[in-house]
Parts: C-alpha cells; structure tokens; sequence
C-alpha cells in the first residue's frame, strides 16, 4: 500500500504541531526561538483546525507531511524534515490542485530561499512583496501564483 492522502484528523492535530515545529526548526533559520514560540503558539492552538488540511499519511498510519488550505491559497505546507526530498510536498500541492484547480497561491517568507524555489520548481511565479507577514510581524513574504 503506498502513502494516500487523507483530511485532517483531530487526533493527529500533536503530530501535525511536532512536524511543523521540526520543519520550521530546519528551514527557518532567520526566526529567533521567541519568534518560534510566538508561531508555534498559534499553529498549536487552533490554525489546524481553522483551515482545510490534509495529510499525507504513510504506510504506519502515521502523518509525513500536510498541506493547509484557505479557498485557493496555501496558507501552510509542511513536511517532516526527516522526508525532506521525497515527492511528499509535491504530491500534497497535487492533491489541492486537483480539488481546487490550477489557480493557487501561497507566501513565502521572502527569507526562506528553499522554499521559494521549491515553488518556483513546481510552477508558482512571483506576483508581489509585502515588508510584513499575516501577524504584521517583519518578516517580507512574497506572493506567489501557480503559472501552469
């Protein structure tokens, strides 16, 4: 049986955190451990459950990666960095296309130069800057539209 994705699950919601934390832990290294905790507050209570996610779940029936959803914009896509370069953050941006159609977008921290690329690679084109991120913290985004 290969790795399926399914919807967000309630008691997955501490698995989901720990991958975000760890991922961010990786691939954030412009955040200070304050700002960490300032995020990680946010997405341990309640963004999940706010948002449409899925996950993709592997053959242990456990999370490896998940995307978050708001209509068409990405507002979180995280993969276990132990994955990290395994199709998982590819397949999940398959996934949402193919509920929501070719037309999405999501910010990146302008400061994330991995993951800008990875959106690049995947087809998403620059179509803006904000100085400030959602939480008017600075910390510049670029916004970013799939040009499939």
């Amino acid at each position: 049986m290969q790795n399926e994705i399914i919807a967000y699950r309630e008691e997955n919601h501490d698995q989901l955190v720990d991958i975000w934390q760890r991922a961010v832990r990786r691939t954030h290294t412009f955040l200070s451990e304050e700002d960490i905790q300032f995020y990680h507050h946010i997405v341990g209570n309640g963004i999940l459950r706010e948002l449409e996610v899925w996950m993709e779940w592997n053959t242990s029936q456990e999370p490896t990666g998940f995307i978050g959803l708001d209509g068409l914009k990405i507002e979180m896509l995280f993969v276990d960095p132990e994955r990290h370069g395994q199709g998982i953050g590819s397949r999940l941006i398959q996934h949402a296309e193919k509920i929501k159609g070719k037309h999405l977008k999501v910010d990146v921290n302008e400061q994330n130069e991995k993951a800008y690329a990875f959106y690049r690679h995947y087809g998403f084109v620059q179509t803006g800057r904000s100085a400030l991120d959602g939480s008017g913290r600075a910390f510049p985004l670029l916004h970013m539209e799939l040009n499939k």
